[in-house]
């Protein structure tokens, strides 16, 4: 089989048809088959002339699963890079919209079949696109196929641009729910990135606030699920589920209340809230997959945060043995603990056996948190503004002065 070569725009789709033609009539032997590559050339060539896109894509790809089964991966991409090139011919959205979606269920068909390159070309197609709505819709498209093919890790990279892409695309709230939950269930399969996979999970349960009660029961499972990741996940310390209406609905769920406690202990308690929770739910926690260990690990870290709230900013070290439940040599071990998750700036008066905090990572950061940031920023800015009135003031005399002292010298 020869490699298609095109010469010109017209030539490339018309190599393409001739090239799928063939392949598909190979086996008819020559008498049958001459005369069919004929007949979709001179299609092809009409569709051409008439400027057909939309028909001409259906042509090109009616091969699409011979072409992807029998030739090599560079030759595929050669081959739908010509097709998807017809996007570019027409300034028609909706035309552009339909020749994508005769398009892509090609390149969809076999996910586990050159999986790699299947998305590759759907990237391409991506590239090819202005119309933001079909951009969104493509890149859906390329993360399904990711999923089906077991080819995550090229399109990974890509969520970096997220916030960058749904400024471009501007869909609305439906999409972001299919894009955010998607995206999240995504990286969670890899226990590297579990903090990126809640963060989409947190960014959609966010996308539900205003809506209604009959909305929000939409999100209860992936609520459920979002509590669960926050308790199990060992370096997150800060989450503002508590703010969202998604996860408030579950207070008083018949199904999730005993697990919207749970959260409520991990923000807002200490480790003795947890004891006691752990002694009357134990099996529920296990049914979750959460480990009793690795539970009282993050809440004595929890509570030492809790404890560094204080505003006296000193803690004394039997406060932090007993908070914790912590033997006297194990003190310092935890607050190392504690600077090293960066939940805490401190230093440890050893002579006095107190710990005096600098600076502290708030467990919940909502509204309150950011009235108070702003209300420092409003501070601050005042503060600078008075310096450089005084610097300024400053200025003007010392330059004064000096102009005065040069009418006496003359």
């Amino acid at each position: 089989m020869t490699t298609v070569v095109p010469t010109s725009e017209e030539d490339a789709a018309l190599s393409v048809v001739r090239f799928a033609s063939e392949l598909a009539w190979a086996d008819a032997g020559p008498e049958v088959a001459e005369p069919q590559v004929s007949r979709l050339c001179r299609e092809a060539e009409e569709f051409i002339v008439m400027r057909k896109w939309l028909e001409l894509a259906s042509l090109m790809t009616t091969s699409a699963e011979l072409i992807f089964s029998k030739v090599s991966e560079k030759d595929i991409e050669s081959i739908f890079t010509i097709i998807c090139h017809l996007v570019t011919k027409t300034e028609n959205p909706d035309e552009v919209m339909e020749i994508v979606k005769v398009i892509t269920p090609k390149i969809l068909q076999q996910p586990n079949e050159k999986a790699a390159v299947r998305l590759k070309i759907l990237i391409n197609l991506y590239n090819l696109l202005e119309t933001p709505y079909c951009q969104f819709y493509v890149y859906m498209k390329a993360l399904n196929l990711a999923v089906e093919g077991k080819v995550t890790e090229y399109i990974i990279p890509s969520f970096k641009k997220i916030d960058s892409f749904l400024k471009d695309w501007k869909i609305g709230i439906s999409e972001q729910r299919e894009l955010f939950l998607t995206i999240s269930n995504i990286l969670k399969e890899n226990k590297s990135l579990s903090k990126d996979a809640f963060k989409f999970l947190t960014n959609y349960l966010a996308t539900f606030v205003g809506e209604d009660s009959h909305v929000l029961s939409e999100a209860k499972e992936e609520a459920a699920r979002a509590i669960v990741e926050f308790v199990r996940a060992p370096d997150i310390f800060q989450c503002d589920l508590l703010d969202l209406p998604a996860v408030g609905q579950l207070e008083k769920d018949a199904k999730f209340a005993l697990l919207y406690q749970l959260l409520k202990i991990f923000l807002t308690q200490r480790l003795d809230a947890y004891l006691d929770y752990h002694a009357a739910n134990s099996t529920l926690l296990k049914s979750y997959g959460l480990v009793h260990e690795e539970c009282i690990a993050k809440m004595r870290l929890m509570s030492l945060v809790d404890l560094s709230s204080d505003e006296s900013r000193q803690i004394p070290y039997e406060l932090i043995r007993d908070t914790l439940r912590i033997k006297d040599d194990e003190v310092e071990q935890w607050v190392v603990k504690a600077i090293t998750a960066k939940l805490i700036d401190c230093k440890m008066d050893q002579m006095n056996q107190v710990v005096v905090v600098s600076h502290h990572t708030d467990r919940v950061f909502g509204q309150h948190q950011w009235q108070a940031l702003r209300t420092k920023l409003v501070t601050w800015r005042g503060n600078i503004s008075n310096v450089i009135s005084t610097i300024q003031a400053n200025k003007i005399t010392e330059d004064g002065s000096q102009a005065a002292q040069g009418l006496v010298v003359r």
